[in-house]
């Protein structure tokens, strides 16, 4: 056996390895027996000329004083306090403390294999194409999207039939190209025709994309007026 005080972390961790290599039962501890294994384990140390901190010396003569205690007669109140039970309730505390910092030790581990990213900036992901009008924001614009699905969801009648059409946002592009090329201007909700999931989503992504493609312009004469679209061309 290699003997070496540096595995453990201190005397009580070093009576619970003795304890647990010997199976003892840590509340039906012998005092003599443990005494003697734990002298032995410290004269091992001794003998190979490395050092023994001052606690495991304590240790030490804490336990011979409780040998000898156990060894001498005892009188009726002695008989009835148990020596060891101060021992025993130290190393049942101490074993509930190692086995939680073992616990922390393992989700310590599982921490670092988690990786974290420091917060990104989204001002360098903002578009500052979008032609929109000097007192109109995009924020505007998806607050007044809002305010036409929830007018939209009030008008929708109890029973109606859903028929399943395909649209995407470059061929709906072009129908509001060709609607904004015939009329000097068109309101925002006037576009959203028909009022199903598919078209109001890409309705509203082609005006985004022709907007930012610089193709049409969206206006609003004050606040809280109707948004206004408008073909470039015409705009000028």
């Amino acid at each position: 056996m290699n003997y070496t005080i540096t595995n453990f972390e201190g005397p009580l961790d070093l009576l619970l390895h003795l304890i647990k290599e010997n199976n003892i039962d840590i509340f039906d501890i012998n005092v003599s027996e443990i005494t003697d294994q734990y002298l032995n384990y410290i004269s091992k140390m001794e003998s190979l000329n490395l050092n023994v901190d001052s606690e495991y010396l304590i240790m030490a003569a804490d336990l011979i004083e409780m040998k000898s205690k156990s060894l001498l007669p005892k009188t009726e109140e002695e008989i009835e306090e148990d020596p060891r039970e101060e021992l025993i309730n130290r190393l049942v505390e101490y074993q509930k403390y190692k086995e939680l910092s073992l616990t922390f030790k393992g989700l310590e581990a599982e921490r670092k294999t988690i990786y974290s990213k420091e917060p990104t900036f989204l001002e360098e992901f903002k578009d500052d194409s979008l032609k929109i009008g000097e007192d109109l924001s995009i924020d505007d614009l998806i607050k007044a999207f809002a305010k036409f699905k929830e007018k939209k969801f009030l008008e929708k009648p109890l029973n109606t039939v859903i028929t399943k059409k395909e649209y995407s946002v470059n061929r709906r592009s072009e129908e509001i190209m060709n609607k904004l090329s015939k009329n000097k201007k068109v309101l925002f909700e006037d576009l959203f025709e028909v009022y199903t999931k598919d078209y109001v989503v890409v309705t509203f992504l082609s005006i985004l994309e022709l907007a930012r493609k610089g193709k049409l312009l969206i206006k609003q004469d004050s606040n809280l007026d109707k948004i206004i679209l408008q073909e470039v061309s015409k705009w000028i």
